[in-house]
C-alpha cells in the first residue's frame, strides 16, 4: 500500500518543489524531521523493517531491456528497492523518478490511474516523497513510447527518508538534463581516464570526509571502489590457482619488523607492554613456510607513521606471498603474468590511460604487455649518471662517494645521511623517472636489502627486484636470505643504522632468527600495493580516491 501523511502546513505540490530548491538546508532537514514526526503522530511507522525485492535493478535492467517501445508487461508483478535520485512531474497525478541501485537506475512512472490511492491520497503522499529517499516499489515492467525501460508502480512505500538536501548537479550549457551526465559517467571504465567534472559532489574534503554522500551522488566514485573489489578478487583466484593457502598474521606485535618504516605504537593494559601495529606481515609468512606452509599470502592492512601525500596513507593495503623453492626470476614472470592477465581482463587489453600530470593534462598512456623491462640498479645508475661508486657499500668511502654525487646533482637526503638512503635518493631521481610503463629495478646491494638473500654471482648485491609503474613503486620481491648467521649479522649491520639516527632500520626479531635456524627453503618472497595498482587502472591521482575511508585531518568543532 501507499503510505499517506500529510504536513500541517499543507502546501500545494508546485509550490512544495519550489521551495525545496530553494530552502535553506537547516529548513529543509527541520521540515523532514517534522515529516517523519507527522508519519509516527498518524500512526504510521517510517522506518519499515522489511521490503522484499524480488530482483535488483541491475538485474532489472538486463532482464526487461528488451521490450518493445511502449509495451507494458502488466500481467507481470516486480518488487523493485533503491535510492530516489532524480524527481519531476507533469501534474498531481503522473510523477517520474529515477531509482538507483547497484550502479544502475531505471524509471519510475507512478501514474494515479495505476494506482491503489484515490487520487488525493496519491498526490499527497507523492508531494513528500523526496530525492534521497530510500524506497520500495511493486510494480510491472513496460518501456515509454521514447523507449525508456520504467517500472509503473501499483504500490509505493517510502523505507527510508533521507533527511537531508542532497547536492543537485548544475547542469551545463546546452544540457537538457542531470541524465546526460549520468550517462558519462556510468560509460567509464576501468583504464580509461576519468570525468571529475561531471560529479555531484566535487569537494574533495567533503568526499573524503562522508564517503557514503560521494558513493550516492558520483557514480564513478562508486565504480572506482568496484574495481578494487575486482583487483583484490583477481590476485586471489590468482594465487588459489597456483595452490597458495590464505592466512592471516597479527596486526600487534612486539617487534615491528619486515620493513624499514617507522610503527605506529600502542599498550596492552593487561600485560603492561607496549605493541606495534605492523608494518609488514613478511616475517610471520616466512615462519609459515618454515612450517610447511609452502605456498602462503595474505592480503590486509599495513600501519606506517609516516607522512600522508598523493601516494601514501598512514594504512594501506598490501598483498604479499611466499612461495617454497621459487626465487626472484621466477617471481618477475609470475608478476608479468598476473598484472597483464588483470589488466586484460579488467580493462580489454593491455594499454591504459592516466591523467600523471593532473586533470588538465593530456594523459599518458601506460603499456602493460609483457615481458616488462628490466633495470640493473647499480650498472644502470653508473651509466646514467657517470659514476663509479665504490664496491663496498658499507664502507666510509662509499658514504662519502654517494655525499658529493648528490651535492653534485643538488640532491637532497634529509639527515641521517646513510648509504642506504642516499643511494634511494639516487635511483630516485635518476631510474624511478624512467618507468613509466612497467619496468623492475633488479640487484638491491645487500646494505639497502636486509631480509634478501645476496646475489649468486654479483658480490654485495641482493637478488632483488622493485617493480615501477609511472614512476612509483608497486611491487618488491626477493630471493629471501634463509641463512640464520647471515641474517642475524644483516639485523646487527640495521642495527647501527638505527643508533645513528634512522628510526626507519630494522629491528632485530630473535623469534623469527630462531624460525631460521630451523630452516627456510629457498623461497621466493613478494609484496605488492593494492592502493596504488588501484589507481593505476583507475585513473586516480590521489591515494584518497581508492580508500573508502582514508586518514584525514581532524576537522574544527564547530
Amino acid at each position: 500500500m501507499f503510505q499517506a501523511a500529510s504536513m500541517a502546513d499543507s502546501r500545494s505540490k508546485k509550490s512544495a518543489a519550489a521551495d525545496d530548491e530553494d530552502m535553506d538546508p537547516t529548513q529543509y532537514f527541520e521540515n523532514r524531521l517534522k515529516y517523519v514526526a507527522a508519519l509516527r503522530a498518524a500512526g504510521k511507522e517510517p522506518y519499515p523493517h522489511k521490503f522484499h525485492a524480488t530482483m535488483s535493478i541491475p538485474e532489472y535492467v538486463e532482464q526487461y531491456k528488451n521490450i518493445g517501445n511502449g509495451e507494458h508487461l502488466e500481467d507481470v508483478t516486480v518488487n523493485l528497492a533503491g535510492r530516489i535520485m532524480s524527481k519531476r512531474s507533469s501534474s498531481s497525478k503522473l510523477f517520474f523518478y529515477d531509482l538507483h541501485g547497484g550502479a544502475a537506475k531505471v524509471q519510475v512512472m507512478a501514474d494515479a490511474s495505476k494506482s491503489d490511492l484515490n487520487e488525493e491520497e496519491f498526490s499527497r503522499f507523492h508531494s513528500n516523497v523526496k530525492r534521497g529517499d530510500y524506497v520500495g516499489v511493486k510494480g510491472f515492467p513496460g518501456k515509454t513510447k521514447r523507449g525508456e525501460l520504467s517500472i509503473f508502480p501499483r504500490s509505493f512505500i517510502v523505507l527510508t527518508p533521507c533527511l537531508h538536501m542532497l547536492p543537485r548537479q548544475k547542469p551545463k550549457a546546452g544540457s537538457v538534463s542531470d541524465n546526460a551526465n549520468l550517462k558519462k559517467e556510468d560509460a567509464w571504465v576501468p583504464g580509461r581516464t576519468r570525468n571529475p567534472e561531471t560529479y555531484i559532489l566535487k569537494d574533495q574534503e567533503t568526499r573524503y570526509r562522508q564517503r557514503h554522500l560521494d558513493l550516492i551522488l558520483n557514480k564513478e566514485s562508486l565504480q572506482i571502489f568496484k574495481t578494487r573489489s575486482k583487483i583484490i578478487l583477481y590476485i586471489r583466484r590468482f594465487l588459489e590457482s597456483r595452490r597458495f593457502m590464505e592466512v592471516e598474521t597479527p596486526m600487534m606485535n612486539t617487534i615491528a619488523g619486515g620493513a624499514a618504516a617507522r610503527p605506529f605504537v600502542t599498550y596492552h593494559n593487561d600485560l603492561n607492554m607496549k605493541l606495534y601495529m605492523r608494518i609488514s606481515p613478511e616475517l610471520h609468512l616466512k615462519r609459515l613456510v618454515v612450517g610447511g606452509l609452502d605456498r602462503v599470502y595474505e592480503i590486509g592492512k599495513q600501519f606506517r607513521n609516516e607522512g600522508i601525500d598523493l601516494t601514501h596513507n598512514t594504512e594501506f593495503t598490501t598483498c604479499e606471498f611466499y612461495m617454497a623453492l621459487a626465487d626472484y626470476n621466477d617471481l618477475m614472470e609470475l608478476t608479468e603474468t598476473m598484472l597483464s592477465g588483470m589488466v586484460k581482463e579488467l580493462t580489454g587489453g593491455y594499454k591504459i590511460k592516466y591523467r600523471a600530470n593532473g586533470l588538465d593534462e593530456d594523459p599518458i598512456e601506460i603499456d602493460f604487455t609483457p615481458p616488462f623491462r628490466r633495470i640493473d640498479m647499480i650498472e644502470e645508475l653508473e651509466k646514467m649518471a657517470n659514476l663509479n661508486i665504490p664496491k663496498d657499500f658499507s664502507s666510509d668511502e662509499a658514504n662519502k662517494y654517494l655525499k658529493d654525487v648528490c651535492t653534485k646533482y643538488e640532491i637532497k637526503c634529509a639527515p641521517p645521511e646513510t648509504t642506504a638512503r642516499l643511494l634511494d635518493k639516487l635511483v630516485g631521481h635518476f631510474l624511478e623517472e624512467t618507468c613509466t610503463n612497467p619496468a623492475f629495478i633488479i640487484n638491491h646491494p645487500e646494505l639497502t636489502s636486509p631480509l634478501a638473500k645476496w646475489h649468486r654471482t654479483k658480490k654485495g648485491l641482493t637478488e632483488r627486484f622493485e617493480l615501477f609503474i609511472n614512476k612509483h613503486e608497486l611491487c618488491n620481491a626477493y630471493t629471501e636470505l634463509n641463512d640464520s648467521v647471515v641474517q642475524r649479522q644483516r639485523f646487527a649491520e640495521q642495527l647501527k643504522d638505527r643508533q645513528s639516527g634512522d628510526d626507519e632500520a630494522m629491528a632485530l626479531d630473535e623469534t623469527f632468527c630462531t624460525a631460521l635456524e630451523c630452516g627456510l627453503p629457498p623461497t621466493g618472497g613478494w609484496g605488492l600495493g593494492i592502493d596504488r595498482l588501484t589507481m593505476l587502472l583507475t585513473d586516480s591521482q590521489n591515494i584518497k580516491e581508492v580508500i573508502l575511508f582514508p586518514t584525514m585531518k581532524p576537522q574544527d568543532e564547530p
